[in-house]
């Protein structure tokens, strides 16, 4: 599995979006490592991509790593390197973005759709090499995907306001044409028939610009699960990765076994998706896991029902402690979007959200924690 996370940048000072995504990624790079570090579509936002890694402690060692190495880069440059899904001060846009050929043919096709697109997220793969098993298991993970959205919504406030959704990172990304719940897959032939015609549309500049919330990947053989939020800190990506991992494990033992995977409609997922970025965990969801009519329960209700469907995969792998302490705490203490709305109505600051959200860098490590140095 790995762990590709994206932050914005906010002024030292400010608190607000810092458009030098160029000189931290430059600089994070000589930190972490070639491709550890890169650019995103926005100069106010950058991306860490984690090694390959097999089990709990090794991801949690290289989230810390990036992050750390990030955060060091970003604070050389004045700026904090903040885990949230959304600016909540400032504005990131318009362009200028960031000079790549591609991101110049996408705000060139896309026009203004580009505007305010500092949205950070975390993305998951996990290795499936054989591409009709990994369609596969991308039919049977969409009724989960606003689920997951709801457990790892970290966005409720954009440019100084509050946005009145939990997530408001799904909101802005769900704005592309190729955006939210993927379509029901019948095989790898009709997996690649829709991919060349989102491409032969336009709705696509390229195959990679589908972004789908969990999804076949285009460049290494996984399935990429990218519906969350970016997490506030270290313990909560790796939790959500273990679990969505021992999802795929789960997925891909229904699919050995010859097990058909719910049909769920497109149209309810998406606006499953919407009621979970709203609410995150605080409201009801529909029973897409379920097959029959769909009906409201209290979400983490089905936080439950998942965690029955995938433990014995977690069991497996030892990881069932970890996901099962990460969801405890979500219960006392909610979600990122509640933790900011909590730090705001104590002290009425976006300031102070800012701050709570911001990585630590090598300068304010403990004992025992990562620095950035580079593994050999």
């Amino acid at each position: 599995m790995g762990v590709e996370e994206e932050f914005v940048l906010a002024d030292a000072v400010t608190r607000e979006a810092a458009l030098v995504a160029e000189a931290v990624v430059e600089a994070a790079g000589r930190l972490a490592g070639d491709g550890h570090v890169v650019g995103e579509m926005a100069l106010a936002q950058l991306e860490t991509v984690s090694g390959v890694c097999s089990d709990a402690r090794q991801l949690r060692t290289e989230v810390m790593r990036l992050r750390r190495c990030a955060a060091r880069a970003a604070r050389d440059s004045g700026c904090l390197l903040v885990a949230c899904g959304t600016a909540p001060l400032g504005d990131p846009g318009p362009p200028p973005i960031l000079d790549k050929p591609r991101y110049h043919a996408i705000a060139t096709r896309f026009g203004t759709l580009v505007d305010q697109q500092c949205a950070n997220a975390c993305h998951v793969h996990v290795g499936v090499p054989d591409l009709e098993e990994a369609v596969q298991v991308v039919n049977h993970l969409r009724p989960w995907m606003p689920l997951l959205l709801a457990l790892t919504a970290n966005s409720p406030f954009c440019g100084g306001r509050d946005t009145e959704h939990a997530s408001w990172r799904a909101m802005l990304w769900g704005r592309w044409p190729t955006a939210g719940p993927p379509p029901y897959l019948r095989s790898v032939d009709h997996y690649e028939q829709v991919v060349a015609a989102l491409v032969d549309s336009g709705a696509a500049v390229d195959p990679a610009m589908l972004y789908w919330s969990v999804r076949p990947s285009r460049h290494v053989p996984t399935v990429e699960v990218r519906v969350a939020d970016v997490l506030p800190d270290t313990e909560d990506t790796v939790a959500y990765a273990l679990l969505v991992r021992a999802m795929v494990a789960a997925a891909l033992t229904d699919v050995r076994e010859g097990r058909p995977a719910l049909p769920v409609e497109d149209t309810v997922l998406r606006a499953a998706t919407w009621r979970a970025a709203r609410d995150g965990m605080s409201g009801q969801a529909l029973t897409l896991h379920l097959p029959g009519p769909h009906r409201n329960i209290p979400v983490w209700h089905l936080a439950e029902a998942l965690m029955g469907h995938v433990q014995g995969h977690l069991r497996t792998a030892g990881d069932f402690d970890t996901v099962r302490r990460w969801l405890s705490r979500l219960r006392r203490h909610g979600t990122g979007a509640a933790r900011q709305r909590a730090v705001y109505v104590r002290t009425e600051r976006l300031e102070d959200v800012v701050d709570a959200l911001a990585v630590a860098g090598p300068a304010h490590q403990g004992a025992g924690q990562v620095g950035c140095t580079v593994p050999s």
